[in-house]
């Protein structure tokens, strides 16, 4: 064998003996890799983008893929369309509304039992009562709370101004009077505008802050079996104050191409009864000097707390249990103060823990935007009650349309606002009649 050879050959064997060791190493373990489907489009949508990016970047392991699916009907509905396919996504963020569908699906994890069987220190008792009480069952957290928010009262502070009152009074007997004097002033064209979640802000929340029942069994906390009692309260009442303001020409409903936000925000109307999570449009579409105040209450009455809207996320069942892994340790990162934080900067929705909020006031956040509090004080004023933890329906947008036509007949001259409150009870009842026989004995 000459020289040359010799060489080729021991060439020869050092590549084949670097290909086996290659061949034999572990590969690098790739991160896993899980989809969260949401419902944030807009500003909100590139928020829940860089919160997302920023869980990635935090660590190497695991790889949340964040995935828009229209609004939350739109999530819901996929969502079980999904499940029964079985190609679930790890994540899913469904509105408060949808809370009972989920809970009785079968197709969830209690997001506290995927934390704690993994060793994550979540302080759960921490988390604000309203919104730990609205997504628990039996104790225990079955849903990470999300997008919390709750409505508030925003005013036009030269509109008040001009009419001699420092800000809105906090009855709605001294409310009433003041919007009256606005437009009698002929200071604005309304003096509030109708929003179009008013069934969250001025019945539902105006049942909760009354401290009334809404229905039966704690607003269905107790059972199925929860029947809607609204119409035997002065939500009634409530419904016909709204009407008078309407004719009066007091409150205005926005045409065909306006919002109600802008018709605050452009100066015509003079108040707006919306959610807390309206801060960012009203922050840069504003063209008024603003500010925003507590929901009003009657008068006698010891206000209580609000109830919340927005949503949560869900485990879904039928993933692997890497994908479980990679789900815990996302949630738990949006349970940190720090993550919390920074989401109620960016974003205006309430902090959803105790530390959360008293790290955002020690870094003097709400002295610098002391609106953006009044949604958290709100909802933790006093002790919840019976009637002011939430509402727990089946079929709760179901329920909630049928309310939102009788109303619409209230307004349009149809029907006294008593015999529509009679009929939307009637209707909702019949609704709940039917989820509970679909789920009987699982609740």
């Amino acid at each position: 064998m000459t020289n040359l050879d010799r060489r080729s050959t021991l060439a020869t064997l050092a590549i084949s003996s670097a290909l086996w060791l290659a061949s034999a190493m572990p590969a690098a373990a790739q991160p896993v890799q899980i989809q969260w489907w949401h419902a944030m489009g807009g500003a909100l949508g590139e928020r829940v983008d860089e919160l997302v990016k920023n869980f990635n970047a935090s660590q190497q392991k695991y790889v949340v893929v964040a995935v828009n699916k229209g609004n939350y009907d739109e999530v819901i509905n996929g969502t079980i369309a999904a499940y029964r396919a079985k190609r679930a996504p790890a994540l899913v963020q469904i509105y408060e509304r949808g809370f009972m569908t989920m809970l009785l699906s079968d197709a969830t994890m209690p997001v506290q039992d995927l934390l704690d069987q993994r060793g994550y220190k979540v302080e759960w008792a921490d988390f604000v009562k309203p919104v730990a009480g609205f997504y628990s069952y039996k104790g225990k957290l079955m849903t990470m709370p999300f997008n919390s928010s709750s409505p508030i009262l925003w005013y036009n502070k030269s509109h008040f101004e001009k009419a001699g009152f420092a800000k809105p009074a906090e009855t709605w007997q001294e409310l009433e009077k003041q919007l009256y004097a606005i437009k009698q002033k002929g200071i604005s064209a309304c003096g509030s505008v109708l929003a179009g979640d008013y069934h969250w802000s001025l019945l539902e929340n105006y049942s909760a802050i009354n401290d009334l029942p809404y229905a039966t069994k704690a607003n269905g906390y107790q059972g199925l079996d929860t029947e809607f009692t609204y119409n035997k309260t002065s939500v009634v009442s409530q419904v016909g104050r709204i009407k008078k303001w309407i004719d009066d020409g007091v409150m205005q409903i926005a045409g065909q191409g306006l919002s109600p936000e802008q018709l605050f925000t452009s100066g015509k109307c003079s108040t707006f009864f919306a959610s807390t999570a309206a801060h960012s449009g009203i922050e840069r579409e504003a063209k008024i000097d603003w500010s925003a105040t507590y929901l009003p209450w009657e008068e006698g009455k010891q206000p209580k707390n609000s109830t919340i809207g927005g949503a949560s996320l869900w485990v879904m069942k039928g993933q692997k249990l890497a994908e479980y892994e990679a789900a815990a340790a996302f949630l738990d990162y949006l349970a940190k103060p720090e993550t919390q934080v920074w989401w109620l900067k960016a974003t205006g929705y309430v902090p959803l823990t105790n530390k959360a909020y008293q790290m955002a006031k020690s870094e003097g956040y709400y002295k610098d935007h002391p609106t953006r509090e009044i949604a958290i004080l709100q909802l933790t004023r006093g002790t919840p009650t019976a009637n002011s933890t939430g509402f727990h329906f089946g079929n709760f947008t179901q329920t909630m349309m049928a309310q939102r036509d009788e109303f619409e007949n209230v307004v349009a001259g149809k029907k006294t606002p008593q015999v529509a409150m009679d009929d939307a009870v009637k209707r909702g009842n019949e609704i709940l009649r039917q989820y509970e026989k679909l789920n009987k004995g699982r609740y």
